[in-house]
């Protein structure tokens, strides 16, 4: 595990880049509000996607940043043993400057592989700031950074300025991925996070999970208004399938949860993961989708719901 020290070395210019490129784009926004969401201002959710997992969820006036990978377009290697491995990660650049993305009050790492948790971020991001993980394992290499405020998420649950933040189950792969050992350690475990409080709008961020039997718990147990879910249906050479999910799960979701928003991201932004959002839209209208219940955003789109 790289020290404090050594990442503030060796990602100096590269966090230079960041700030001096990223903090010139603009912001791609666009605004949308399911029909059945007429609510106050402080009782909606408010989205934006930032680039692949990256997301903020303004809950109850409380921002949280999800899974940040805040590296320049080309920054890493292709994911090694994946699909298209010869190309850089991240595939694009921050749709909204470096500064907007880190104006949150709390972080949440739904696991700490590379395209959620970067070393750009593990350098730009203050040292106190609020930072949830999955479990202990997490908890001790995020600390080793220097971040002082780590706190690790249960299944009970935990409250944080009065919403309670809920981890639920996945898993990064079906059994016949987890049945190679070399490949069952790196992708290891994963965590969603369910937003509860009462008298609002509930918010379940599925993660980096297939669709399994934890994640129809999850929305049998807490009924989420509003889901999100990792679709870019990621894959690894030698293996059939995808170690998240994909546009199937899409109407499986929608199937599943009549009456919730289903919104997908993590496309388009690393080497490995294959759908792209123009096949989503046209699997949505194929299948006969309410696109006003299912979202595929832009980077930088944001909605309320």
């Amino acid at each position: 595990m790289q020290s404090t020290q050594f990442l503030r070395t060796t990602c100096g210019l590269m966090c230079v880049l960041l700030l001096g490129v990223a903090g010139t784009a603009q912001a791609h926004e666009t605004g949308h509000a399911h029909p059945a969401t007429a609510k106050a201002a402080s009782q909606q959710i408010g989205f934006q996607l930032i680039r692949n997992a990256t997301m903020k969820l303004t809950y109850a006036g409380t921002t949280f940043l999800i899974d940040p990978m805040l590296a320049v377009k080309g920054a890493y290697k292709g994911f090694d043993g994946t699909p298209r491995s010869e190309l850089r990660n991240p595939l694009v650049d921050l749709p909204v400057p470096i500064t907007e993305v880190l104006k949150t009050d709390a972080i949440i790492l739904s696991h700490i592989h590379e395209d959620h948790w970067d070393p750009a971020a593990r350098y730009l991001v203050p040292r106190d700031m609020t930072i949830f993980t999955q479990d202990e394992k997490d908890a001790a290499k995020v600390r080793e950074d220097g971040f002082t405020d780590v706190r690790v998420l249960t299944e009970d649950g935990l409250e944080f300025k009065g919403t309670r933040l809920i981890k639920t189950l996945g898993k990064h792969g079906s059994d016949h991925f987890f049945a190679v050992p070399q490949v069952a350690a790196i992708l290891g475990d994963v965590m969603g996070i369910v937003f509860l409080r009462p008298n609002h709008p509930t918010a379940y961020v599925a993660g980096d999970t297939i669709w399994n039997k934890n994640v129809e718990d999850a929305r049998t147990a807490y009924e989420p208004d509003v889901v999100f879910l990792n679709t870019g249906y990621a894959q690894i050479n030698g293996f059939d399938g995808s170690i998240i999910m994909g546009k199937d799960d899409v109407a499986r979701a929608y199937r599943f949860s009549p009456k919730a928003s289903i919104v997908g991201v993590h496309m388009e932004s690393v080497n490995h993961a294959m759908l792209t959002r123009k096949e989503l839209r046209a699997f949505i209208d194929e299948q006969k989708l309410d696109k006003r219940r299912v979202l595929v955003p832009d980077d930088g789109q944001s909605y309320r719901f």
